[in-house]
């Protein structure tokens, strides 16, 4: 990392995981973020049982591409096929996650697109913002991973109507700034139908280009540290 973060995956799990819940994705101790290991053994997951808020890096498990707990101490996600079978469909995915954010479950509720009313939609405007259609179910078979690795395609999140969000980046800053994106432009998006139609929204190709003035890597980077300090606010109270 540019600022000098560790590269340990079980921190940056923890870091993760922390930032999440301090943005207001934690649901009691569901929801979790991986970390592609370095060696290719599989991934570096929370472990069950704890919050997102509560993550440290002994309580960092390395599970492999099949379930199996290789190092740590805990019990395995059962949804851990959500990250083991979107990183086999996407090398250039290096982190994952999952959280049951009640604001994109409103949304998608809705069943309408997501419009960029905001900065925060247009980062989703290069390959939309799909939605995983094979069941509202704990994604608890590689079956149903692969189906969720299938309908996020090549897009940078996935809705998961009636269970929450799946996001994704080539390192920890990309793949949460994503999810707590999205959290924003639903938000904003549900703000709006409570007073009314909408009627104004930023078009295709505007999107794309505000999506490079706005999101550029160092801009994603901000954003991250900015939520890494709030998060290390709250972990000191």
């Amino acid at each position: 990392m540019t600022d000098g973060m560790s590269d340990d995956p079980r921190a940056l799990v923890a870091t993760g995981s922390q930032v999440l819940a301090a943005a207001g994705q934690g649901d009691m101790v569901w929801g979790h973020l991986a970390v592609r290991d370095p060696g290719g053994r599989g991934v570096w997951m929370k472990s069950a049982g704890w919050g997102l808020e509560e993550i440290t890096p002994d309580r960092v498990l390395l599970v492999s591409w099949t379930g199996e707990l290789l190092e740590g101490e805990g019990r395995v996600h059962l949804e851990h096929h959500i990250h083991t079978e979107i990183m086999r469909a996407r090398p250039d995915v290096h982190v994952s996650l999952h959280t049951h954010s009640l604001t994109v479950n409103a949304f998608s509720a809705l069943g309408e697109p997501l419009r960029a009313l905001g900065h925060d939609a247009v980062v989703f405007a290069e390959h939309g913002l799909p939605r995983f259609t094979a069941t509202d179910n704990l994604v608890r078979t590689p079956q149903l991973g692969r189906a969720l690795a299938a309908d996020l395609g090549d897009a940078r999140a996935c809705l998961m109507p009636g269970h929450g969000l799946a996001a994704v980046g080539r390192d920890i800053a990309h793949a949460v700034m994503y999810a707590i994106l999205l959290e924003r432009a639903c938000r904003t998006q549900l703000t709006a139908r409570a007073a009314g139609e909408l009627r104004h929204w930023t078009g295709h190709q505007e999107c794309l280009e505000k999506d490079a003035v706005a999101w550029p890597d160092s801009q994603i980077d901000a954003g991250w540290r900015y939520w890494r300090r709030r998060a290390a606010l709250l972990q000191a109270l």
